[in-house]
């Protein structure tokens, strides 16, 4: 079972092979100096850096020591930028900018660089004049030529007349010069009305460069949703996969490179937020349709092998939180029905519930603390899915077992929980029978779903992680107000919704006052009668949460239940809930143990594919 993290060890994804595509990422992505940066981009395997040039203006590196800096990191700096506010000015203004071009032209020569993005005009002296601008930008591409350097123009989504890369590409297209290219970048592209579908009618050789940024979708002012809600790849709504296909189809064979301005990600350790914009490129790279795209080699991740259920879910405890969960266990219908040969770690199980009771996991907590230290997944093949969680990124954690255990598979995601792989029930050799066994009198079938709380600053990486190292599928993001504060919830699970999990997040916590249970996790299981298990728990002893009257007077109102139904869900505080398909859900929760864990149990109805996010706020209140 799981135990010390200390000593995980991180993958790094195989280099492009000839004809494949480079992956970069620009210096505004993460926090910073910019020796930091480059070690964090050298550190998670990316291949170069777009160099911003306000990273350039604040380190005492010369431009010539940065690019030293950079070949000893086994980095190429790809591109230079930005470049603000040329094209399209009266003479005065073209004669100030030549003059400001070349002086950057200097400094990219000592750089190494030989592209340089100029983004479309907000200066208000800009003259809405494609000609004109056509015109200066084929001026600034000659001087460029002339010092080896290329111009990749770039459409702001925000710019004064130049706002649509369809509308970029007309004037490239108009000056028609060998060093003038565009500069294609998701946000500015996807962001907008213009559809991308024309990308690949784009001459073959235009698109000098390729920027990514995904975003959830949102009704703002577009130059706020740009500076601070960019995410990585596979992290937001938009169809990057799509967008890259496009890109691709015309011809460019540069770097995947991210642009992502993201407040969260610009205050977190650079080492772990390049590790996570490296897993986005990866698995969005594994997205691609290789023969849609037979110009670039795209690499491929191993297969996720399917899932097949939850084996067992670990809780870390302790001398005050162990004995307060077992005997919730009991009074759920739980035996402890094993002993391990050589930890300290109970078995209990009621039919295809299995709950690990951990003394010996080392994880700084409050004392009494208990917390969801590891779960374990059947997989077809473990080997596999160790070894596709590892191409991305996941640290692998080593594990120390006697004669006769099993080696379990094991990775760490992003808050430190252990992840097993499992093949059927190997893993249960490792207990030696107590003579305990359950007697399934309260009903209880399986796992049907984890919740585990995120900080917010980690939520979008948690959520690419399971995503991607799981294979699994993203299913709803729901935010719902509660008692303290808007919560975010995200769920995710196979196709066939063997294996559920739901991710929560406090949006905004500041302050000392928080009478809420910090980062709550809990294990729901899963019954076909919601009514006899009820039953069963009060005649066990258990202890489930109480529900106020409120809530049963509100339900009538919400979906015309029958009396006699709701009487019943009041008598036992069981919530409910119902979906647009007329799925429904019935559930009830226990009290809180050691301090942030607790227990669901579920019975869903017709399809019903939510995790009843709707009662949330009932339950915390309660």
């Amino acid at each position: 079972m799981s135990g010390s993290r200390a000593s995980a060890t991180t993958g790094r994804p195989p280099r492009p092979a000839p004809g494949g595509l480079r992956r970069s990422m620009a210096t505004v992505c993460v926090s910073g100096t910019l020796d930091n940066k480059i070690a964090a981009a050298a550190g998670a395997g990316f291949d170069g850096i777009e160099l911003f040039e306000n990273d350039l203006v604040v380190t005492p590196w010369t431009p010539a020591e940065v690019r030293a800096r950079c070949a000893d990191a086994g980095l190429t700096i790809d591109l230079y930028q930005p470049f603000r506010d040329f094209e399209a000015v009266p003479p005065a203004t073209l004669a100030a900018n030549l003059a400001r071009a070349e002086h950057k032209f200097d400094v990219m020569a000592e750089l190494g660089v030989d592209t340089m993005l100029v983004c479309s005009s907000v200066a208000p002296a800009a003259i809405d004049d494609d000609d004109l601008a056509a015109e200066q930008l084929a001026l600034l591409a000659d001087r460029a030529q002339d010092r080896g350097i290329r111009i990749a123009y770039e459409a702001l989504a925000w710019g004064r007349h130049v706002s649509t890369w369809d509308h970029s590409w007309r004037i490239v297209a108009r000056a028609d010069h060998p060093a003038l290219g565009l500069c294609l970048d998701s946000f500015h592209v996807l962001s907008r009305e213009v559809s991308p579908a024309g990308i690949a009618e784009i001459t073959p050789g235009r698109i000098f460069f390729l920027q990514l940024a995904d975003a959830p979708r949102l009704s703002m002012d577009v130059l706020q949703w740009s500076r601070h809600h960019r995410l990585f790849p596979g992290q937001g709504s938009f169809d990057l996969t799509d967008f890259v296909h496009r890109v691709l189809a015309a011809g460019y064979t540069g770097p995947l490179s991210l642009e992502v301005f993201n407040d969260v990600f610009r205050q977190a350790d650079p080492a772990r937020a390049a590790i996570d914009a490296m897993r986005s490129l990866v698995t969005l790279e594994d997205s691609l349709r290789p023969s849609e795209v037979p110009a670039v080699a795209v690499r491929r991740l191993p297969e996720a092998p399917p899932l097949s259920g939850h084996a067992f879910s670990e809780f870390a405890v302790d001398g005050e939180s162990g004995p307060a969960l077992r005997a919730a266990l009991r009074g759920l219908g739980f035996a402890h029905t094993g002993q391990h040969r050589s930890k300290p770690v109970e078995l209990w199980e009621q039919a295809a519930c299995r709950v690990v009771l951990n003394s010996a996991v080392t994880r700084p907590q409050t004392p009494g603390t208990a917390a969801i230290s590891a779960f374990a997944l059947t997989t077809a093949d473990p080997q596999r899915s160790r070894v596709r969680a590892e191409a991305l990124l996941a640290p692998v954690l080593p594990r120390v077992r006697g004669a006769r255990e099993s080696d379990l598979a094991a990775v760490a995601a992003p808050d430190g929980t252990s992840v097993f792989f499992s093949r059927d029930d190997d893993w249960r050799a490792d207990f030696l029978p107590t003579g305990e066994e359950f007697t399934g009198v309260a009903g209880l079938t399986g796992t049907d779903h984890l919740g585990l709380a995120q900080p917010f600053d980690h939520f979008d990486e948690a959520g690419l992680f399971y995503r991607s190292v799981l294979g699994l599928a993203r299913l709803t993001t729901e935010e719902f107000a509660a008692p303290f504060g808007l919560m975010r919830s995200r769920a995710f699970a196979t196709p066939d919704r063997t294996v559920r999990l739901a991710l929560t997040a406090a949006l905004l916590r500041r302050g000392e006052w928080a009478p809420a249970v910090v980062d709550p996790q809990h294990v729901a299981f899963a019954t076909a009668d919601i009514f006899g298990t009820a039953s069963a728990v009060d005649r066990l002893g258990g202890t489930t949460l109480p529900v106020p009257d409120n809530y049963y007077a509100d339900l009538v109102a919400r979906f015309a239940l029958p009396a006699d139904l709701v009487a019943r869900l009041r008598r036992h505080g069981i919530l409910y809930d119902r979906d647009q398909r007329g799925g429904e859900l019935l559930h009830l929760y226990t009290p809180v143990y050691g301090g942030r864990v607790f227990f669901e149990i579920v019975q869903r109805i017709g399809g019903y594919d939510g995790c009843g996010e709707s009662n949330a706020p009932v339950r915390m209140a309660a």
